[in-house]
Order: C-alpha cells, then structure tokens, then sequence
C-alpha cells in the first residue's frame, strides 16, 4: 500500500532522512520506535507532504506522492494525527470534525461518519458543542484522531498518540487503534511507548540518528536483546 524507498531528507544543512526504506501493506498496523529525535516526526511529516524528500519516492497504492502538496495526499488517502494534538481549541468539538472532512462533498457520507467517530469515541459525543481549548489532553487526543477519521483515510498516520496522558488513557487509545485496525485502516504508528506499540503492531521499524537499523515483526524485535536494552528497558 505505502512503499518508501531511498527517501533523503534535509532541515537546511542538517541531513534528517538518510536512506530510508519501509513499506506497509494494507491492513497492518506497523509501528516506527526509536529516541527522541531520530527522524520519526520528519518521515510522517514527508509522508504528508509536508517535508520534501531531496532524493528516492515515496508510492502510495502505486502512485508517486513525494512533494506532492498536502491537500492532496489527504484526497488520495493519507491523513495524519500530529504530534501535540493541534486541535483547534476556540472550535467546538463538532467544527474541528467538520473541518477534518472539508475535502468531501458527500453530505450523507460526512453525517455517517459524525456518527462512527462518535461510537468510537463516546466521550466527544457528550461534548460536541464545547470548546476544544477546554478538553482534557486525553479528550483532545481523541479529538484529534477524530478528525483525521473525518477525511476518510485508508492510511492513517499517528505521532505520538500516548504522548503526556495518564496510563489508564494511553490503554484506552491503543484499545481505540486496534479498532480503527478492524474498520479496515491501515496505521503507521510513531510512538516513544515502544512495549504499548509493539503489543498492537503486526511489524515495526526502528529507527536511530536518521536510518531504519532495524525492522522485523513485533514478535522478533520484542525478543531482540537488542531491542529490548535500548528500548523496553531490558526485560
């Protein structure tokens, strides 16, 4: 579905992507763990169009989307939940979801999506007409992953969706991932909470100083000693 291969990528003079390669086949959920700082954000972001590659492509369902202009990955398929959430918080609940869908046309289509996003996230539901800005950081996340549900993705991008919420939460939201899984999305998941990752990925790619190092099925890099010293904290 998604095949990356050879992509470089630059911030000015600093070399961000350095020969990068994945791919993620429809229906997975394949997750990317490494440090803070190890180019995660920056492939998402080049995925989206926001960064573009210097070198190497990017195909999405066999066709080039490497530098192609935002607006457009998001009506070919491709949406993406941003790290730190970005809800717009002086919109009510129901105006950011509306604003997730402002590509579609099909009022009917929109209506029923209103309606699947609010059984999986029951608690938007009760708050459709409050201010985003006064949702908790949990309430804002699934807000947030809402509205990227709006566009109608068949690849949904995540950054970070655990970042900065309550343990009991950050079940609640890998709980929620899996079921977007079973709606048929496929998810590329980037997430600093590698054992929470791991326990819903089908593969994984780790990533350190910019290069993929490692990559594998989550059952094989959960057992890497490797892995699991410098990730999992070496259970």
């Amino acid at each position: 579905m998604l095949k990356i291969n050879d992509i470089n990528v630059y911030y000015g003079n600093i070399h961000a992507l350095k020969g990068v390669s994945l791919e993620i086949n429809q229906g997975e959920i394949v997750t990317l763990i490494g440090a803070n700082g190890a180019g995660k954000s920056t492939l998402l972001k080049t995925i989206s169009g926001l960064l573009k590659p210097k070198n190497g492509e990017i195909l999405f369902e066999s066709e080039h989307v490497a530098g192609k202009v935002p607006q457009l990955i998001v009506k070919r398929g491709i949406s993406q939940v941003p790290e730190g959430r970005r809800v717009f918080a002086n919109m009510s609940v129901e105006e950011n979801l509306e604003l997730g869908a402002y590509l579609r046309k099909d009022k009917k289509g929109i209506r029923e999506d209103f309606e699947k996003v609010f059984q999986l996230f029951p608690r938007l539901q009760e708050r459709r007409k409050q201010q985003s800005g006064t949702l908790s950081g949990g309430e804002q996340q699934m807000l947030a992953m809402g509205r990227a549900l709006m566009a109608r993705p068949r690849l949904l991008l995540l950054d970070e969706p655990s970042m900065g919420l309550a343990p009991l939460l950050v079940k609640t939201i890998f709980r929620i991932i899996e079921e977007i899984k079973q709606t048929g999305t496929t998810i590329l998941l980037v997430e600093q909470n590698a054992n929470m990752a791991l326990s819903i990925a089908d593969r994984a790619y780790v990533i350190e100083t910019g290069k993929i190092v490692a990559s594998g099925t989550s059952e094989e890099l959960s057992q890497s000693d490797q892995i699991r010293n410098a990730y999992l904290g070496g259970h």
